[in-house]
């Protein structure tokens, strides 16, 4: 670094050493946006991780498998028939034991790879074989609690134990089979499936649901708050630069006047800001960590709970996200810097200094971002009307967000304009006056507040929806008292017989897994009666539906299976050889996958061999019910549960997912209120010369500070009042647009004025707080202070 090029350094650094709440400002406000980005990106790369530690591991959605056609096991001897008939099958075998996934597979028939097992020498397969070995992560590891021996391989995915067949066998005191893996390659001269072995069926390897794949919509919903929350955290970073450069004019124009070029200027701002940038993304990057950590259980749960996708608890460093963290923050960076430094080069050394040529040039930059917004907003409207898939509707709502943000100045000093045209007084005309300057100054911090309050809005509305609408659908769901619930497919007619003779209505419930349409669907068989007709509400119908069903002339399906498959009320639906008229679409909320409902009488049909294994009970005695079908059918007491505990269980995953979001919001409308503080404060200095005058002409410094604290409540009030219809919409779209093409249903829409009034009045709340201490210090000022202001040029 030359001598000339660290003197123009040094002068600019000069004004972080006078200006260090300043300094303080920009680097915790690109910490914090980096921190809330990173977190976000940390979480999400840590469950992807899982997910393709889970498919290496198990060998799901890669081969085709046999599969029981009743119950949930093999024999060993169906097992040995086929391969002896040209079926290069390889047996697996799964069980839980304290809580974990034993997985049982035999390595030397296994179509796929093993994963890689990081074992400490280089014969794997001996050590996998011949040790009587567990693998498994190092927190697994300790949940097994077992005498085996325990080898720590952090490939295998959370969750899961990996080892040889022969030992999950042993310890799962079990010598059947779970499924098998079929290889891509078969002999020529296999026999039929059928003759072999009637009691499997096959599944292709397309119906393995890819969590990967099912958990996306989740993963997008966390990366665009993280994205929100990394926009509202630049903002603040947009502000700090921008008053640094507007109280370091008159030091570029000195710059400027005493030889220093354009280009030298120019080049040395740009490394003064990226070093700081590089410097506050680092402490971003840490911060991001442990926010990760923090998020991290609450969205292992809620993946586990919704989709059975084990996440790892603890975080690991991954270059992914770390590397994402300095990317984002130097993008956000350059666009915060951009504009000020062609102001530098567009401005004459002579005027770049005097307050209303760079207000002229601040003016020219409003008109721009205002044509920006209206462009924006007009390529949400565009998108709703034609864009198609999850990436159109995230894009529709950044565009909406975006452009209300953008227009959100030139809104206010149009609202502004318009109250002081019909106001009396020399106080209120000033006051009014002064507040539209300020808006350029506070514009940044504002769009903060209203993404950060709409975010809140239209989020709250969606959870709140959701609950509503849930704990209707579980009531609906859960109508019968009792749920019984067998393993052993034997006694599914003893069962029935049991509740049939104790019980006041018997709901059966026979299930299968297929695929329509290329689809993976289950298929529900049921017994239509009185509970169906009174509590199930169908989003469309066609007459007499449910008389209709039990005849077997309709069928009903879920709304996640009609939207996918492109079918609706009245169409017909081709599978199992046969040709049905779709009667009715049934709400099914919270259920990632199709379903198909089909009356008893067509369900035995089509599939003779499949018994009941799943029932539900009214009756007004659960005690007495229970322990007569155990009386006459030996049940165990795992086989009985009642809606109390169902419904508790469901609305604790409800809670358990929407956690993360939560957490977020509160993190978002704290930066904001950060952004809000930070600009007050520092434009606090820029204020004295302009209510130096005011002071002279008889308004006392309190009366100054308690006008400041109401401009900036007046600016909150007209940030809330737009928030809310921004706020709403948002709603709409995650609720009509996004939740349709992320999970293929759609959630009625709700309104909670209450729940807006809270939020609005802690926004309000916020933004008197952010003003309460840059008031003070301003009624504290001295009085030589503003009259100094009389002996400089300004």
């Amino acid at each position: 670094m030359n001598r000339k090029f660290s003197t123009i350094l040094q002068a600019l650094l000069s004004h972080w050493q006078r200006k260090p709440l300043q300094l303080v400002t920009f680097i915790g406000g690109l910490a914090l946006a980096t921190a809330l980005w990173s977190g976000v990106q940390a979480v999400n790369s840590e469950a992807r991780k899982s997910y393709d530690a889970a498919a290496a591991t198990l060998g799901e959605g890669q081969f085709d498998q046999l599969v029981p056609r009743v119950g949930n096991t093999i024999p060993l001897v169906t097992y040995i028939k086929l391969r002896r008939n040209g079926w290069l099958v390889s047996p697996v075998i799964e069980g839980q034991l304290n809580g974990i996934r034993i997985v049982g597979v035999d390595a030397l028939t296994s179509p796929g790879e093993l994963p890689d097992l990081q074992l400490s020498d280089n014969t794997p397969l001996q050590d996998f074989l011949g040790k009587g070995t567990i693998y498994a992560n190092q927190e697994t590891a300790l949940a097994l609690n077992i005498s085996v021996p325990v080898q720590i391989s952090s490939n295998v995915a959370p969750g899961i134990a990996i080892t040889d067949i022969s030992v999950a066998q042993d310890i799962l005191a079990r010598e059947d089979l779970t499924r098998l893996m079929v290889a891509n390659t078969h002999s020529l001269n296999r026999e039929e499936l059928a003759v072999i072995a009637p009691d499997l069926r096959l599944q292709p390897s397309q119906q393995s649901a890819d969590l990967g794949e099912l958990t996306e919509s989740f993963h997008l919903n966390l990366t665009a708050f993280g994205l929100l929350s990394f926009a509202v955290g630049i903002f603040i970073v947009h502000s700090t630069i921008g008053l640094a450069f507007e109280q370091r004019r008159a030091t570029l124009r000195t710059l400027r006047a005493l030889g220093v070029s354009l280009i030298s200027l120019i080049i040395a701002v740009i490394f003064e800001i990226f070093t700081l940038a590089i410097f506050g993304a680092t402490i971003g990057i840490l911060l991001g960590y442990f926010v990760a950590a923090a998020l991290l259980p609450d969205v292992a749960s809620t993946l586990s709970s919704l989709y059975g996708a084990h996440v790892a608890g603890t975080l690991q460093l991954r270059a992914e996200w770390w590397l994402s963290g300095y990317a984002m923050a130097l993008f956000g960076t350059v666009v915060a810097i951009t504009g000020k430094l062609w102001q530098i080069a567009s401005m004459p050394i002579l005027v770049s200094a005097q307050p209303r040529a760079w207000a002229m040039t601040v003016g020219r930059g409003r008109t721009l971002q205002a044509i920006i917004a209206l462009l924006l907003i007009s390529g949400a409207l565009a998108l709703l009307g034609f864009g198609k898939g999850l990436v159109a509707g995230f894009a529709m709502l950044g565009c909406l967000l975006l452009g209300a943000a953008l227009a959100l100045p030139t809104i206010i000093e149009k609202c502004l304009g318009f109250v002081q045209g019909h106001v009396r007084g020399v106080i209120s005309q000033w006051f009014l006056a002064d507040t539209r300057q300020q808006i350029p100054g506070l514009s940044l911090a504002l769009m903060a507040l209203l993404l950060a309050i709409a975010a809140n809005i239209g989020v709250s509305t969606m959870v709140s929806s959701f609950r509503q609408t849930f704990v209707e659908f579980l009531d609906q769901r859960l109508a019968p008292e009792l749920f019984v619930r067998i393993e052993d497919l034997g006694k599914s007619a003893a069962v029935e017989a049991a509740l049939t003779a104790n019980a006041d209505e018997v709901l059966l419930l026979y299930s299968r897994k297929a695929s329509v349409r290329g689809i993976p669907v289950e298929i529900d068989g049921i017994r239509v009666g009185k509970t169906y007709r009174d509590n199930w509400r169908l989003l469309a119908a066609e007459e007499k539906v449910w008389d209709r069903l039990a005849t077997g002339e309709v069928i009903i399906a879920n709304e996640q299976f009609a939207r996918r498959a492109g079918y609706w009320v009245g169409d017909i639906v081709s599978f199992a050889g046969k040709d049905l008229l779709l009667g009715g679409v049934a709400g099914d909320y919270g259920n990632p996958l199709g379903q198909i409902i089909l009356g008893e009488k067509l369900y035995r049909e089509l599939y003779p061999d499949d018994r009941a294994f799943r029932f539900g009970a009214r009756t007004t005695d659960q005690e007495a019910l229970k322990m007569a079908v155990q009386a006459q059918t030996g049940l165990p007491d795992s086989a009985f549960t009642n809606q109390a505990d169902i419904k508790s269980f469901s609305l604790q995953v409800f809670e358990r997912t929407f956690a993360v979001t939560a957490a977020l919001n509160v993190l978002t409308l704290v930066v904001a209120g950060f952004a809000m503080f930070t600009s007050l404060l520092t434009l606090a200095d820029l204020r004295v010369p302009q209510l130096a005058p005011v002071w002279a002409l008889g308004l006392s410094r309190r009366e100054l500070g308690k006008l400041e604290v109401l401009r900036t409540l007046v600016f909150a009030a007209v940030v809330c009042v737009l928030a809310l219809p921004l706020g709403l919409a948002l709603a709409w779209i995650l609720l009509s647009v996004i939740n349709v093409e992320a999970f293929g249903w759609r959630l009625p829409m709700f309104l909670f004025p209450a729940d807006y009034a809270q939020l609005l009045a802690y926004a309000l709340l916020a933004a008197f707080l952010a003003a309460l201490w840059p008031a003070i210090r301003l009624a504290r000022i001295a009085p030589n202070t503003l009259l100094k202001v009389f002996a400089h040029e300004r």
